[in-house]
């Protein structure tokens, strides 16, 4: 029989520090629990240990782990935790051999993650929770879920879990169910994953889809975001399938009727319509008529008679305006516009307010080196050639007798409705005075007029009707001449005698030393004159003008 030293020494081996021991709840305070265990003193766990110390009871038996036999008040410190962390031990370690799941309740966050109940506590890493790693990770604190033990230290006896290495899996075999069972055509829910600005990527529930921003309305986007957002539910239709790839392309306009479809119902040519403008371009505007019905305007529809470089000069985005439908191609789904249409063009007018004949007066609007244009009216410009400014002068550029701004008649000459053109001419509102040469000037005639240029070969004098003629070098005097400018000058009267007169050259030649001579003189001057090289002789005006500015030129370099 044990001696009463015997049994006390017997009793104080069985509870030692570290042993897992049965208790019963004896007491349950607002933030510990005493336990019996059979020791000489109660044993206290904290209320963290406990799930819900609510609902903890008296006479409830639990299994603890003796921490200390006694503590500075003498109690025993006992741990519920980490008795079912030694008894689960054992288990987690035949799991994490075998990659087993386990059931967890997240107990609370931690630096980088968080801590969850597995039977023993393990470590959930914040990259591990979901797919996409949360911004909030409080959300998790007290749900349970099942997790996938990742690596174990044995020495350390802590554990590294992860939730998304279970959600991926789930998804991957989501992903081959639904690459199996669909089909182009099928409509399916899905959530906005993600938006790029090429479109959005579709969570179909394991599969990811993308939803092009050309599939997303018949209308112009210039943006996903526009219409979807991050989170948005919205039911989908598949286009195509790469099952190699695991590629869905999805649709959202295709839920809806192609406007296209019935256009020739809704629009026809000659019908005035309305719409806002979308997109300008160099070559011109288009306008939205509805959501996926677009017109475009042509730079050279916006008006009937102004030189519009760019639409951009006289329209504006968003700007509401009124076109008429000018062609519909619904293959190509292309519909032409025009905005001059709206108004009546006034080249229709031009033949009867303005037949051949008209004399029309007006500013001249503009100046080039082929002639002026004179503004008739709003809109509509006669061009002046310079060979119909004067019947008698050779004009190089219309600058020389004209300015911008200046009030000038003329007289229309043809009307090209089809190029939009007006041909008026300045010297046809008088007569060409060449067709009545013979009663202004007869060979012997002696004639006054002013030097109005100088060429190397000779001067020309400006005579009464708007003619000039030519005194040749070798008519200038007696003496030999070596340059002309050095015995006339620009502006300087002289008195010469007619020599001769070249209808068919339109031509008059002078001489100044002839003024005084004899007429069998003057047919000896006149035989010398025909005796003349091409070159030296009389020339065309329009040879002799030209010649006259390069002796001009070549003067100043002398």
């Amino acid at each position: 029989m044990l001696t009463m030293e015997e049994a006390l020494k017997q009793h104080t081996l069985r509870f030692a520090a570290g042993e897992i021991v049965k208790g019963t709840i004896i007491e349950v305070r607002s933030k510990e629990v005493l336990v019996d265990i059979g020791y000489k003193s109660e044993g206290v766990i904290s209320g963290n240990e406990f799930d819900d110390i609510k609902t903890v009871k008296v006479g409830d038996q639990i299994d603890v782990l003796i921490e200390k036999l006694e503590d500075k008040e003498g109690s025993v410190v006992l741990s519920k935790e980490k008795a079912e962390f030694k008894r689960n031990w054992e288990k987690i370690l035949n799991i994490c051999n075998e990659g087993g799941t386990v059931a967890g309740k997240v107990k609370s966050v931690v630096k980088g993650g968080l801590v969850v109940n597995i039977g023993v506590e393990a470590f959930l890493p914040a990259s591990q929770v979901d797919v996409i790693p949360p911004k909030n990770l409080a959300g998790f604190v007290g749900n349970t879920y099942d997790f996938k033990v990742v690596k174990i230290n044995q020495e350390r006896q802590n554990i590294v879990l992860s939730r998304r290495e279970l959600i991926e899996q789930e998804r991957t075999e989501r992903r081959s169910k639904l690459l199996s069972d669909m089909v182009p055509g099928d409509i399916r829910k899905g959530t906005v994953k993600n938006i790029t600005d090429f479109g959005a990527f579709i969570d179909l529930n394991g599969l990811d889809g993308l939803l092009h921003i050309t599939d997303m309305s018949w209308g112009r986007i210039a943006h996903p975001s526009e219409i979807l957002k991050v989170g948005q539910e919205l039911d989908v239709v598949v286009l195509d399938i790469n099952k190699e790839k695991e590629r869905v392309s999805l649709g959202l306009k295709q839920k809806l009727a192609n406007p296209w479809d019935n256009i020739e119902s809704k629009y026809q040519v000659g019908q005035k319509v309305s719409g806002k403008v979308v997109n300008l371009v160099p070559y011109g505007a288009f306008i939205e008529l509805e959501p996926g019905v677009e017109g475009l305007v042509h730079v050279t529809e916006l008006s009937w008679t102004k030189r519009i470089a760019k639409p951009a000069d006289v329209l504006k985005a968003e700007q509401v305006l009124e076109a008429v439908v000018l062609g519909i191609n619904r293959e190509e789904q292309k519909i032409s516009l025009g905005i001059r249409q709206l108004e009546t063009n006034p080249w229709d007018r031009a033949m009867e307010k303005y037949p051949p004949g008209t004399k029309v007066k007006g500013k001249i609007r503009n100046l080039t080196s082929y002639g002026a244009f004179i503004e008739l009216e709003e809109g509509l410009d006669g061009m002046i050639h310079v060979s119909d400014i004067s019947w008698t002068r050779k004009i190089n550029h219309p600058s020389e007798v004209l300015k911008k701004g200046e009030d000038v008649e003329a007289v229309v000459l043809e009307i090209d409705k089809t190029n939009q053109r007006i041909a008026v001419g300045m010297k046809q509102l008088g007569e060409d005075p060449w067709s009545n040469i013979d009663k202004f000037y007869k060979v012997g005639d002696l004639v006054s007029g002013k030097v109005s240029k100088l060429a190397s070969f000779g001067a020309f004098i400006g005579l009464q009707h708007d003619i000039d003629g030519l005194v040749h070098i070798s008519q200038v005097s007696e003496d030999r001449v070596e340059k002309i400018k050095n015995v006339l000058k620009v502006g300087q009267d002289v008195t010469a005698r007619v020599i001769k007169i070249d209808k068919a050259e339109r031509r008059i030649g002078l001489s100044i030393k002839a003024a005084n001579y004899t007429a069998e003189q003057l047919e000896a001057e006149r035989a010398v004159l025909d005796a003349l090289r091409p070159g030296e002789d009389l020339v065309a005006l329009q040879h002799a003008f030209d010649a006259a500015h390069e002796a001009k030129d070549k003067g100043k370099d002398e």
